[in-house]
């Protein structure tokens, strides 16, 4: 039976990126020696390490002025960087779910953090839309996409001080303006690489403006000087993301798989608010693109295990909703084809029919 990879994270990869990163780890760049097994500190290494921040820079198009840099730690050891790195005397946060949640509590050791908005009291089920962003603020961090709550914000933010966001689960899926954020960062293991590693992109003048000391380890300064090669970096998610950035640029870049995504969700949105049986959760105006949320409708509520059961014997991976939302989520990450949303709808039609 295929299968369709709807998991949240780790999530799908482009099988050029899986077979790649295969044959990588038996003969890395014609040397005789697996990829695992490569110095960090060798020339063809480094020759990857170039190629990747070289085609983050092109497929995002971003300005000079600013580094790429590749870290071990995922994005949740950027909820303390960030701060580390930019808190001064007051950060502000928009609250739009678990992750930005996590990323505002560790933000509180060490300094002021202002909550400007949050969505908490609605189960995370829209982003706020009116809210002040202080001026004297070192920075504004918010979380583009909300992987568990399946919302998204789908414009980028004016703002009168630096923009810090976290776009794990949205990064490469639609065209940003990236001269609107001070940083931005998310872990690999959405529409990137495997797990384990995560991506920087900081403007460097708004570095080395803290007071405190920084420990080597957690200065974003180390890092951009020494080209992520500071300490023996996360070798295999890095060349894997190689291989799915190249992938991307193939396909059209990043207009391209916006176009792509756009439609793969439309089909997916339009079957929730067709169906009898279910019902989407997330605020129409901020449903993501990336993770889609549904649940039964509430008259149809026993039928919920009955349809996961069904959707697993169709081949469907991953499509249990989180705890926090319950229902069904469907990630519909870049590598997903339109085939995996046209057999989901297929047995959300089918499903129906026999109800």
């Amino acid at each position: 039976m295929k299968k369709y990879n709807f998991n949240a994270g780790p999530s799908i990869l482009p099988k050029e990126t899986v077979e790649n990163t295969i044959n990588a780890m038996e003969d890395f760049a014609g040397s005789g020696i697996g990829l695992m097994e490569v110095s960090h500190r060798s020339k063809d290494f480094e020759a990857v390490v170039n190629e990747a921040v070289a085609l983050f820079k092109e497929l995002l198009q971003i300005p000079d002025g600013y580094s790429v840099i590749f870290l071990g730690g995922g994005a949740s050891l950027q909820f303390c960087m960030v701060p580390y790195n930019l808190l001064e005397k007051k950060a502000a946060y928009l609250n739009t779910g678990t992750w930005a949640s996590k990323a505002l509590k560790e933000a509180k050791l060490f300094g002021e953090v202002i909550e400007v908005a949050s969505s908490k009291e609605a189960n995370f089920t829209y982003i706020p839309k009116k809210y002040t962003i202080p001026a004297d603020a070192d920075y504004f961090h918010i979380t583009t996409n909300n992987t568990i709550f399946g919302t998204e914000l789908h414009n980028d933010i004016d703002s009168p001080v630096p923009v810090a966001a976290d776009m794990s689960s949205d990064i490469f899926s639609r065209p940003i303006d990236v001269s609107k954020y001070g940083l931005i960062y998310g872990g690999a293991q959405k529409n990137l690489g495997p797990a384990g590693l995560a991506f920087v992109i900081v403007k460097d003048d708004i570095l080395g403006k803290v007071s405190r000391p920084i420990p080597s380890m957690l200065d974003y300064r180390t890092f951009t000087k020494e080209n992520s090669l500071y300490n023996t970096p996360p070798v295999l998610p890095i060349y894997a993301s190689l291989q799915t950035l190249k992938w991307l640029k193939s396909l059209g870049g990043v207009k391209e798989m916006y176009k792509r995504n756009r439609e793969k969700a439309d089909l997916l949105y339009a079957e929730i608010d067709r169906n009898k049986l279910f019902k989407g959760t997330a605020a129409v105006e901020d449903r993501s693109l990336m993770n889609i949320c549904f649940v039964m409708k509430d008259e149809y509520s026993n039928l919920e295990d009955e349809f996961y059961k069904f959707a697993v014997s169709r081949g469907m991976v991953g499509v249990k909703g989180h705890r926090s939302v319950g229902g069904f989520r469907a990630s519909t990450y870049n590598a997903l084809p339109k085939e995996a949303v046209v057999a989901l709808i297929e047995a959300m039609q089918d499903f129906e029919k026999a109800h």
